[in-house]
């Protein structure tokens, strides 16, 4: 038996029915373009995540990329990142003439270190990426406080935590704007690429529209240089059903979590801190080690799946090779010893122990 580390066609064989009813319907239509299920996808998903607007977008890079292109920054302006993000919340800032400034992050939690934000802004600090990483929401009561203190925006990148909540509220509603990925890995996750901006600002909500669409408001009359970045209606029409079962499938998640977090017991093995269980919807189960390459392969061996996120820093690549000699031995810890274990929403107790049991079986 192998126990892999993500089975999306069984995770999405659940919903099935309902998934190709929902595809037959828009084929149907003859309207593939921001048409009805799009519009009514950004309807329920801003209701979900309690905010006023939300846009549909080609991808969860292509979301970020529009907030930032939204505001309208100048060029070399500041925007403070964690270093050890997914390389797209990264991308995003460049790509938009922008200078990325990134902090370290708590190697408690892998989110940004709201404590380290204060000391790296300067005149042209315009604004702060919180990532909520693996699923956990980052510090955002600090790191509010301080953008607030400093008149920043705040851009929350949610691509790994569709559903998190922080007391009552829950992401995509806890900054300025939002961006969310829905490659098919996600908790929340299409049949392909796609993403969405969620936002509370009218005239924000109004402009990304327009960007997502050439920068057109009226067709062939281009209001801004935008893009072409639009969710398409067959994925809408799939996000719709699956959102119906995300709370649930985020709950089935955390019983798995809490399952590893009181059943792997290693000394080798340092286990993910949780800092409120509503607060995490757990896109990954990240634990670390010093041995990381012999535990995957023991665990290989032994039929179970794992994979690193991510292996090589984003001041390590060579596409930021400016950057290559800088230190960050914090995300330099964590991106040498990171190792993601199986989870989703369809993974049995069986297989749990399956894991669970390899792992403290294991000897270094």
């Amino acid at each position: 038996m192998t126990v892999e580390f993500l089975n999306l066609k069984a995770i999405n064989q659940q919903y099935s029915h309902e998934i190709e009813a929902a595809i037959k319907k828009t084929l149907d239509s003859g309207h593939y373009i921001l048409g009805k299920e799009v519009e009514l996808f950004e309807q329920e998903f801003a209701k979900f995540c309690g905010s006023k607007y939300c846009i549909g977008v080609a991808n969860g890079l292509d979301a970020l990329n529009l907030i930032i292109k939204a505001y309208g920054f100048s060029a070399g302006d500041e925007i403070i990142v964690p270093a050890n993000t997914f390389i797209a919340s990264i991308l995003a800032i460049s790509e938009n003439g922008l200078k990325p400034v990134l902090i370290e992050p708590e190697l408690s939690s892998y989110n940004i270190d709201a404590n380290k934000i204060e000391q790296k802004i300067t005149a042209k600090t315009k604004a702060i990426m919180a990532v909520h990483l693996y699923g956990q929401i980052a510090n955002m009561k600090d790191i509010a406080q301080i953008a607030q203190k400093y008149n920043l925006k705040l851009i929350e990148d949610a691509a790994q935590a569709h559903g998190a909540c922080l007391g009552e509220t829950r992401v995509g509603n806890l900054g300025d704007a939002a961006g969310f990925s829905f490659y098919p890995g996600k908790n929340l996750g299409a049949l392909g690429d796609g993403g969405a901006i969620t936002t509370n600002d009218k005239d924000l909500a109004e402009k990304l529209k327009a960007l997502r669409n050439y920068g057109s408001f009226i067709k062939y009359h281009n209001h801004y240089k935008g893009l072409n970045s639009r969710l398409d209606e067959l994925q809408a029409a799939v996000l719709r059903v699956k959102l119906r079962y995300l709370d649930q499938d985020n709950q089935k998640r955390r019983l798995a979590a809490e399952a590893y977090l009181s059943e792997i017991k290693h000394e080798s093995i340092v286990l993910p801190q949780v800092n409120d269980p509503k607060s995490h919807v757990w896109h990954l189960f990240v634990i670390r080690t010093q041995n990381r390459e012999k535990l995957q392969k023991y665990l290989s061996g032994k039929a179970i799946q794992t994979l690193i996120h991510y292996p090589i820093p984003a001041h390590k690549q060579k596409a930021y090779k400016e950057w290559n000699e800088l230190s960050f031995p914090i995300t330099e810890t964590i991106h040498e010893q990171v190792l993601s274990l199986p989870i989703s929403p369809i993974m049995s107790r069986h297989e749990i122990e399956i894991v669970t049991q390899a792992i403290n079986d294991y000897r270094e």
